[in-house]
């Protein structure tokens, strides 16, 4: 025997923006507004499996969109870390990716807003482009929007170039801009001003241990200082951090 299906008897409202809905005259469910339009539920109508299938697909779409609005609201995020979000609140797959395209369409999610954006603050911080290139593909950037960031902002040489004048022409500071993700192409043409007044080569690599390129260049530019001589009145620094401050 075939059970009916239960007939919406009446569509109240229960606060700002959310309805109650009645069925067969007993009180059902209070639920958002828009999805219970949007599937056309309304008194004189059967909630007919599916009915109940597509109000079901609505209240999950607006479930998506409220939780991915609640996660823009604190940070401003791309489509692979929004998509991650959605998916650690369970946002059902097609509910999640109908939403990131609604997102992206409104503007809410622009992967290469975000790319110049990010890339912009980091350098500003004194990163470096290896570093800002690890930042972006870390939040799921893709490779060709993170080079047209990296390629917008000051070239990296004369960021380097700025940041050495702040902080001193040290092999400290050259270390901190290596640890931030200078390359070497761009502080080579440092080197050798700085070591013309340190003890050359040694010191570099104390320093520099991993940046076989700059020890390169340090070999042309610097005498190798036997640090065992005595009367050379090095003594070797405490490695520094690698923030930049």
């Amino acid at each position: 025997m075939t059970v009916p299906a239960p007939v919406v008897t009446a569509v109240r409202k229960a606060g700002r923006n959310r309805v109650a809905v009645e069925l067969d005259g007993v009180p059902w469910r209070v639920l958002p507004a828009e999805p219970v339009v949007a599937a056309g539920v309304q008194p004189g109508v059967a909630l007919d499996r599916q009915r109940a299938r597509r109000l079901r697909a609505e209240l999950r779409r607006v479930e998506a969109g409220i939780a991915a609005l609640s996660a823009l609201s604190h940070a401003d995020h791309t489509t692979a870390t929004l998509r991650n979000k959605l998916t650690a609140r369970g946002i059902a797959p097609a509910a999640r990716e109908a939403t990131l395209a609604t997102m992206g369409r409104a503007g809410l999610v622009d992967d290469a807003r975000f790319a110049r954006g990010r890339a912009a603050a980091l350098a500003d911080r004194g990163a470096g482009d290896a570093m800002i290139r690890e930042e972006l593909e870390r939040r799921g950037v893709a490779p060709e929007l993170i080079t047209a960031a990296i390629e917008q902002l000051e070239p990296e040489a004369e960021r380097a170039a700025r940041l050495i004048a702040a902080h001193g022409h040290t092999p400290q500071t050259l270390r901190r801009l290596a640890a931030k993700g200078f390359g070497s192409d761009a502080l080579e043409s440092l080197v050798a001003d700085v070591y013309e007044t340190e003890l050359g080569y040694e010191c570099f690599i104390r320093h520099f241990p991993a940046h076989d390129r700059l020890s390169e260049l340090v070999d042309h530019h610097c005498d190798v200082v036997d640090l065992s001589t005595p009367g050379t009145g090095f003594t070797t620094p405490e490695r520094p951090g690698s923030e930049l401050t």
